[in-house]
């Protein structure tokens, strides 16, 4: 099992969020969160000048079996990508163990 962690714009959210519904990806956590970005130079929109270093985001943290791992990259890949500076990230790690607390499966079926 893996862990994904993304964070992503919270413009994309419903989009990705949808995208992952339709490849049966149907639970996972999600906060707001403000991070820090590479970009230091502000932007002026309708002659407001405004910073860029607090970034407020989505972070979405998804456990998925082994063989979901690489589709679930892609969707987020496809859906969470605008081609501009501050799309955001994705970090995978393993997951040692699940466990469904109501009915305590373990493995895969915990998390299905």
């Amino acid at each position: 099992m893996k862990k994904i962690e993304a964070i992503i714009r919270k413009s994309k959210f419903e989009e990705v969020k949808k995208a992952l519904h339709q490849i049966e990806v149907n639970f996972f956590s999600y906060w707001d969160v403000t991070g820090v970005g590479n970009e230091k130079q502000g932007h002026v929109y309708r002659g407001i000048s405004y910073s860029t270093t607090d970034i407020q985001r989505r972070y979405l943290v998804i456990v998925v079996s082994d063989d979901f791992l690489e589709r679930t990259i892609n969707v987020l890949l496809d859906t969470a990508s605008t081609g501009n500076v501050g799309d955001g990230k994705i970090f995978v790690s393993d997951v040692i163990e699940a466990y469904r607390i109501r009915t305590k499966e373990s493995g895969s079926a915990g998390i299905n």
